[in-house]
Parts: structure tokens; C-alpha cells; sequence
């Protein structure tokens, strides 16, 4: 089997790659484990300044294994859920600037890693949403916390209750990616934009970061363990066992 989290250094610049394209590159346990070694090794390593993020094939990441959910209690349900938003946190607070690369579809847990990195480049065809509560769930690899802060609290209310799923477009209009650009050019544009990042000082980029975190996120511990809580009461009821195998049926099907 193939690494499913593919990491190369390409100069100064760290590159990682979701890669699990025969599903979409969805988010399994063991995405989680290597994602958080390949964290750790970026971090520690004073040579690399920056990180972009991307999917192999044609998603950025399509959300969670639903195999994966499909398993859990409530106490399951909440352990993987802390150490799932760890990764993420660890991501966005990492010290080094990250650059999600959307070159496809960013749903659900794919969408929580890209509000994870401190910019988003998104294919203007791009698919972004958050579909979690039409199976029963809830975003919960922070997700909830992160959207209301990029886009405000009445278009994440539309984009998680109402399940609307926007282009890269409608994405950089609402201040949700930084840029739109053409499919082929997501790359190219997300590393022109780490080639500008490269280019400071590392201590200044780091402490502007830090300020930047705590400006924004004054009470952001309270809200993830609170949305690990009710995301694990979620993925536990029998209504969303029964969505999620639906799901599953209606896949294999296809």
C-alpha cells in the first residue's frame, strides 16, 4: 500500500500530500497518525520556513472515512475527536506559515484542515462545503470554530445547516480562500505565494503568527471541547449509524 501521507522538501519550502485518491483522499485514523509524525518532523526542521498542503488526483480532501465513524461510541467518538483536532491545531500552530492548495474537493474534514493552514489557494472550480448533518453528524475536527472566525457566524450558519457547497469562486468572494485561480494553476500559485514567504525572517513570521492566533481565537479551547462533546454524541446515535451505512450502501452501488 502506498504512504497515504506523502511528505517532500522541495528547498525551504515543506510540501504534503493527502494521498488516498482511489477514495477522495478522506481522512482515516491512520491519515491522522502519519499526518501528525510528518507535523512534527516539519517543525523541527529549522531548514523548512514554510508548508503547502494538497490532495493527490483530483480532491483536495473529501472529508472523514465514513468506515471510521461508522465505529464509534460516544466515548470513541470523543477521544478521536481531541486527537484529530490536536493535528489540526498542531498545523495552525505550527510557527510556519501553511498554504492549503485546494485543487478539488475540500468537504467536511477536508474543509477543517484547509481552515487549518494560515492561507488557502482554491481551484475556481473547486468544491467547498460542509455536508456532516445530512448524515447526522457535525463538523468536528474544528471546523465549527474556524468558520465562524474566517467567514462569520450567519454564512457558516448557511454553510453547515443549509449543507450549501460553493465553488472557489463564491469561496474568495466571502473571504473563505485567499485566491481563486484557474484549475491548473492552484500549484504554481500557492508556491508563488510561499516564494513571498520564504523571503522574511523566520522569528518574525513565527511571533506575528502567534499574535495573529491570539488575536483571533481568545475562548477557542472552550469551543473545540465543546464541539469534540456534542460531535461525539453525534457520530453515536443510531440516526447517524443508519445515515452513514445509507451512505456507504448508496456508494457501492454506484
Amino acid at each position: 500500500m502506498a504512504e497515504e501521507v506523502l511528505y517532500e522538501e522541495d528547498g525551504q519550502l515543506g510540501i504534503v500530500t493527502i494521498n488516498r485518491p482511489e477514495v477522495k483522499n478522506s481522512l482515516n485514523s491512520a491519515v491522522f497518525l502519519l499526518l501528525d509524525e510528518v507535523l512534527d518532523q516539519a517543525g523541527k526542521d529549522e531548514q523548512i520556513k514554510a508548508l503547502i498542503l494538497t490532495g493527490a488526483g483530483s480532491a483536495f480532501v473529501s472529508g472523514a472515512d465514513i468506515k471510521d465513524l461508522l465505529g464509534m461510541d460516544t466515548t470513541s467518538g470523543w477521544t478521536a475527536s481531541r486527537f484529530q483536532q490536536s493535528v489540526f491545531r498542531k498545523l495552525e500552530r505550527l510557527g510556519k506559515p501553511s498554504i492549503a492548495a485546494i485543487n478539488g474537493f475540500a468537504l467536511g474534514g477536508g474543509l477543517e484542515l484547509a481552515l487549518s493552514c494560515t492561507f488557502r489557494v482554491a481551484s475556481a472550480k473547486a468544491k467547498l462545503g460542509f455536508p456532516e448533518l445530512g448524515l447526522g453528524i457535525i463538523p468536528a475536527f474544528g471546523g465549527t470554530q474556524r468558520l465562524v472566525r474566517t467567514v462569520g457566524q450567519a454564512k457558516a450558519a448557511e454553510m453547515i445547516l443549509l449543507r450549501s457547497v460553493i465553488d472557489g469562486e463564491e469561496a474568495y468572494r466571502i473571504g473563505l480562500v485567499n485566491r481563486a485561480v484557474e484549475p491548473d494553476q492552484v500549484l504554481s500559485a500557492s508556491r508563488e505565494m510561499a516564494g513571498s514567504l520564504l523571503a522574511l525572517s523566520p522569528l518574525a513570521v513565527r511571533l506575528e503568527l502567534e499574535l495573529l492566533f491570539e488575536a483571533e481565537n481568545k475562548g477557542f479551547g472552550t469551543g473545540m471541547a465543546l464541539e469534540s462533546a456534542l460531535g461525539a454524541l453525534a457520530v453515536s446515535s443510531g440516526e447517524a449509524k443508519g445515515l452513514l451505512s445509507g451512505f456507504l450502501q448508496k456508494r457501492k452501488m454506484e
